[in-house]
């Protein structure tokens, strides 16, 4: 088809076709590495662990190195955590004033009745008589004598009722069987409800009081200088059996302190590097090793949403891919699907490379990408295929490689520049030794990549020459062995690499050597067809060595019956003894028979294309217009070429090229003028029979190629100059 300039750039972004299988396939073995990068394989040495392999007191057989960097709770230390931190909760205790109440009153009436008997006047004995009948067995004798006899009796009432609130208010705590070791060790914390607010306060456990050391608390209050020393002896035995407890704990109070603790409390989160060596081989496995061990395995088994995001991101990403493959005006030619399928398979053999060797190695300034063959792939499909697709794969693998973690951001890095330095490499590389030259300019090119990753990662200067040294081998290993394999490959995939078109394009062939030897005239008309083409396709940017190639084996068909054929024909044409419809059938099957010598030979598809369709489907005109002469009724079907319209550039040359060289044997006294308008009317009357619809010529494209074909003709069909005649005075140069 002719292109329209004026096309919109979606139109040329998006394929007008999506092909599926090639689509399915390439997503297909990009979502297997995926999958194979977050599985176990093999017995790696970074490959995912698992607990059998390990055992607490047993020898580790194999180093383990953490394949990424994760952070994890040490339910252990969390554990430790937890206890001390509700080991620092102090135990709750709740504060009583009715029971300091009762106290009190309890004293009130204690001291009313030696109020009462004090003013009564009564005797010592009975005065201790009194005491004993309310309070049996209560206070030693010795106390109430002396409590009776002092002149500040009175008063002693008034300071044992202010010991007692002082006793009472600081709180006299009840422990029971409480055990005071499970909560903080240094203090206690108290509740008092009172009538406006509650109050919390944190008393030391020193200062604890309960029954058993309130007469201590009594005399630590009474020695202070504030009470007579005649007091402070009795009010411990005085005050005694008036104290009560009043300071209770709260178990549901305590409970809500721990569950407060509880809530706030941070875990412990350890965290594991990618590429730390969690257990080392010949080592004896730690407590400590199996818990980093099992957060490997409990980070491998939950739920990963960056992995399912990073899976759909594949998907998506290789069907990109595939998109992208589809549109000849991307990637400058149509793919064929076992090219999409290779650079598939390559995509893929390259990831799990990249992962197998990040579970086996690892080191510290030697990009992982050193040990890939990056530089390899990239190499390959630029032969292959085009530095277009190319291209395309040298930036898309490594980025796929990073996503599934195989690659940091250093191996990510040098994986690009080399893949791009590849595709720099190759241009224009046409003949094998090319190869060892690409090779080493991509060596080069890896060199000064890790050198530049090296002074940015500040590395010592001790590892410069080994790490310069690897990344400059890989390159040129590279090369060879692309110098290797490109044979094979070329025969596998049927491949038009530049080099086998150069060998295809060698005119010592045996084909071309019997095509001269059989058929002079179309060994003849295949050269020039093919310098016109050659020389047109340049100037479109278009391949030329692929239309060289084509044009010499375009007409190979004709060599079973080369005198049916007016260049091979001297002062006879066979045609003229023969029906026009058995004629055309006879020179219309030299398309056929050439198509099954191609195949036979093993030539690329795309000289198999330009064979097939350097006539398209059009009428083979002279004897389509003998038929009409003789015949009644004619179908131009019957007399048309069984080929399809050309649908590349190349093709479209060839067969342009075609038509005029057979055409310019019919110019007579030709001049440049004469040849640009018969060129001209010849390239047109193509286009108006729809030939080159399918072809992606455009109108500029028809211009170039007229003025090249002029060119090439004119310098053909020159004027010659008139030599004179020699004389026999005149002597011959020898030598």
């Amino acid at each position: 088809m002719i292109m329209n300039p004026n096309n919109t750039f979606m139109k040329t972004l998006w394929p007008r076709k999506i092909r599926f299988w090639p689509a399915f396939v390439t997503s297909l073995t990009f979502i297997t590495i995926f999958i194979i990068a977050f599985s176990n394989v093999g017995k790696s040495s970074t490959v995912s662990p698992t607990l059998r392999e390990f055992e607490v007191g047993k020898v580790a057989n194999r180093d383990l190195i953490a394949d990424k960097t994760i952070s994890y709770i040490d339910e252990e230390a969390t554990q430790l955590r937890r206890k001390a931190q509700e080991h620092l909760v102090p135990a709750v205790f709740r504060y009583s004033n009715d029971a300091t109440r009762d106290a009190l009153a309890t004293f009130g009436r204690f001291k009313s009745l030696v109020h009462s008997l004090f003013i009564n006047r009564v005797s010592v004995e009975s005065f201790k008589l009194g005491i004993q009948a309310e309070y049996p067995g209560v206070f030693p004798p010795n106390i109430l004598d002396t409590l009776f006899r002092s002149p500040s009796r009175e008063r002693f009432l008034e300071y044992a009722e202010s010991v007692l609130k002082i006793i009472l208010e600081e709180g006299i705590f009840s422990m029971g069987n409480l055990n005071l070791d499970l909560y903080n060790p240094d203090q206690v914390e108290v509740i008092r409800r009172g009538s406006l607010r509650t109050e919390r306060e944190r008393i030391p456990i020193s200062r604890i009081v309960t029954l058993i050391t309130v007469k201590d608390r009594i005399n630590e209050i009474t020695n202070t200088g504030s009470y007579p020393s005649l007091f402070g002896n009795i009010a411990p035995m005085l005050l005694s059996p008036f104290v009560t407890e009043n300071t209770f704990f709260s178990q549901e109070d305590t409970n809500l302190r721990l569950e407060e603790i509880t809530k706030r409390l941070e875990p412990v989160v350890r965290q594991i590097e990618r590429g730390e060596r969690v257990i080392k081989k010949g080592t004896i496995v730690s407590k400590d090793d199996m818990v980093k061990l099992k957060a490997l395995n409990h980070i491998k088994n939950k739920v990963n949403y960056q992995y399912i995001l990073g899976f759909i991101g594949v998907l998506l990403l290789s069907f990109g891919l595939v998109v992208f493959l589809s549109n000849p005006s991307l990637i400058g030619k149509p793919l064929e699907n076992k090219e999409i399928y290779f650079l598939a398979i390559l995509g893929s053999l390259y990831g799990i490379s990249s992962i197998i060797l990040s579970r086996m190695f690892n080191f510290d300034y030697l990009p992982l990408s050193v040990l890939v063959p990056t530089s390899l792939c990239i190499m390959l499909s630029a032969v292959i295929i085009g530095n277009r697709a190319a291209s395309a794969l040298a930036i898309s693998i490594p980025i796929i490689v990073l996503a599934i973690g195989a690659f940091d951001d250093r191996a990510f890095f040098f994986a690009l520049a080399a893949g791009i330095g590849s595709v720099y490499a190759m241009r224009g590389a046409e003949r094998r030794i090319d190869l060892i030259k690409a090779g080493l300019l991509v060596a080069f090119i890896q060199a000064l990549v890790v050198m530049v990753l090296l002074l940015y990662d500040q590395a010592p200067l001790s590892v410069f020459f080994s790490v310069v040294f690897w990344s400059a081998f890989n390159g040129f290993m590279c090369g060879m062995l692309v110098l290797g394999f490109l044979p094979l490959l070329e025969q596998a995939l049927n491949a038009t690499t530049t080099f086998r078109l150069m060998e295809l394009a060698d005119l010592n062939s045996p084909i071309l050597k019997r095509l001269l030897a059989v058929a002079p005239g179309t060994y003849s008309h295949s050269v020039t067809v093919a310098n016109l083409a050659e020389s047109a396709c340049r100037d479109i940017g278009a391949n030329a060595l692929l239309a060289r190639v084509g044009a010499y084996y375009h007409d190979i068909g004709k060599m079973d019956q080369p005198d049916y054929f007016i260049e091979n024909q001297a002062a006879y044409n066979k045609h003229d003894d023969l029906a026009p419809r058995l004629s055309a059938t006879i020179i219309r099957s030299h398309v056929k028979l050439g198509i099954e010598k191609a195949r036979a030979l093993g030539l690329p598809q795309s000289v198999i294309d330009i064979i097939s369709e350097h006539h398209g489907n059009s009428v083979i005109a002279w004897f389509y217009n003998e038929a009409l002469k003789q015949e009644d009724q004619v179908k131009a079907d019957d007399f048309s070429y069984p080929g399809h319209p050309p649908r590349s550039k190349e093709s479209a040359v060839v067969m342009l090229a075609d038509t005029v060289e057979a055409a310019m044997r019919t110019l007579k006294k030709p001049t440049i003028s004469k040849i640009e308008k018969f060129v001209h009317e010849l390239i047109v009357g193509k286009f108006e029979q729809g030939q080159l619809d399918h072809s992606e010529l455009t109108f500029k494209d028809l211009e170039l190629i007229k003025s090249a074909f002029v060119r090439v003709l004119a310098g053909h069909y020159h004027a010659r100059i008139e030599y004179p005649k020699i004389t026999r005075e005149v002597p011959f140069e020898q030598g």
